[in-house]
């Protein structure tokens, strides 16, 4: 099997026969690490909102909590409920709830009472129904209101229109606006001087905003504010709570994007060479129903061990890379991979191994890529 590998071996496993594929893996150690890291970064604990996309189990969520992090955001209801089963006080629905989403989000409010949830508002007429369902069940819940940086995926622009809906908000009895969510994670610039620039640009009408409305009501508004691709920025502000998620994880997509950014990859998949079926083709186990497949093909996984490989096609159970002529690759041979997106590339595994020094400890199950896990 070829050795020529770009880092060192640390992601080899004693006994790699004793694993089915294709599998993930989770690296205890350097999840732990990552965490341990994205605390420093941003200067304590509490100024952290992780979005638990990324990893989607109890145990990954409990590590966060165990390193003394309190409040996370999900982006489903399954997410969420995760969160609160695992003790979690602090949780943001991270989405504007729509039609029976709305029922199933405020049976969860009702049955955690110890838990302050929140949720994301960007329109008046998705507030008008959550109002009215709150208080016939006697309920009340906080808000931030959503605000579009420039994804143009959800969200109402900074400015007059975001501070109508602010005045909206605080007269409906049901829902209390606590502040504003951005996420800003469409700006990507491999210049991190540029990167830097455009982030405080756009945060800037912001600022602006919140000050004028805690003036008016005499309040302490809270901003979560930054993906990824920012938080580092943002942290630098005064009063901005951080909530990137893949940092425990790392992927290759933003180990390349964001060279900046010292996280450790902590989850791989592991596949096999299960055919040879030309001379220099060599096929793995690892189709597009185990690994992120939105990207080109030649952007989906990185193999440590097996950097010479090159994807020529994908389908569901199957990859199939070209080798050099007289290529060593046998079946049987265990490729160790870093995927380009690992979020959803985990929610493809309804457990990840857990790994440390070489050996699976343990398994972790990924509840919530399940879209309903009770409510």
């Amino acid at each position: 099997m070829n050795r020529n590998y770009m880092h060192d071996n640390w992601f080899e496993l004693n006994h790699p026969e004793k694993i089915d594929s294709p599998a993930l893996l989770v690296y205890l150690d350097r999840a732990r690490k990552n965490i341990d890291k994205v605390i420093q970064e941003v200067g304590a604990a509490h100024r952290l909102r992780p979005h638990v996309k990324t990893n989607k189990s109890a145990e990954a969520c409990q590590l966060m909590i165990d390193a003394g992090i309190t409040a996370f955001k999900g982006a489903t209801i399954a997410e969420i409920e995760l969160l609160a089963s695992v003790g979690a006080k602090d949780v943001l629905l991270a989405y504007q709830p729509v039609g029976p989403k709305i029922d199933r989000f405020l049976a969860l409010v009702a049955n955690y009472p110890e838990v302050k949830f929140k949720c994301l508002i960007d329109h008046v007429d998705a507030a008008k129904p959550l109002n009215e369902k709150l208080l016939e069940a006697g309920l009340g819940i906080g808000v931030y209101i959503d605000l579009n940086a420039g994804t143009n995926r959800t969200g109402i622009a900074p400015g007059a229109a975001a501070e109508e809906l602010f005045e909206e908000l605080v007269a409906m009895e049901g829902l209390n606006p606590v502040g504003f969510h951005l996420y800003d994670g469409h700006l990507r610039d491999p210049d991190l001087q540029k990167r830097e620039e455009a982030c405080d640009a756009g945060f800037a009408p912001i600022a602006q905003m919140r000050e004028k409305l805690e003036k008016k009501h005499q309040v302490t508004l809270d901003v979560i504010a930054g993906g990824s691709t920012t938080f580092p920025f943002h942290s630098k502000r005064e009063r901005i709570t951080c909530a990137p998620g893949t940092f425990i994880y790392w992927d290759e997509g933003y180990a390349s994007g964001l060279p900046e950014q010292s996280y450790e990859y902590a989850a791989l998949v592991l596949c096999r060479v299960v055919s040879l079926p030309t001379s220099n083709y060599v096929c793995v186990d690892l189709g597009y129903k185990a690994i992120a497949s939105e990207n080109p093909l030649n952007n989906r996984v990185k193999f440590l061990n097996a950097p010479d490989l090159e994807p020529v096609s994908h389908s569901e159970e199957h990859l199939v890379l070209e080798a050099k002529e007289g290529h060593s690759y046998k079946i049987g041979d265990v490729l160790y991979g870093v995927p380009i997106h690992i979020c959803p590339t985990v929610a493809s595994y309804q457990e990840a191994l857990v790994i440390q020094e070489g050996e699976q400890i343990a398994s972790w199950r990924t509840i919530a890529r399940d879209r309903r896990i009770t409510f």
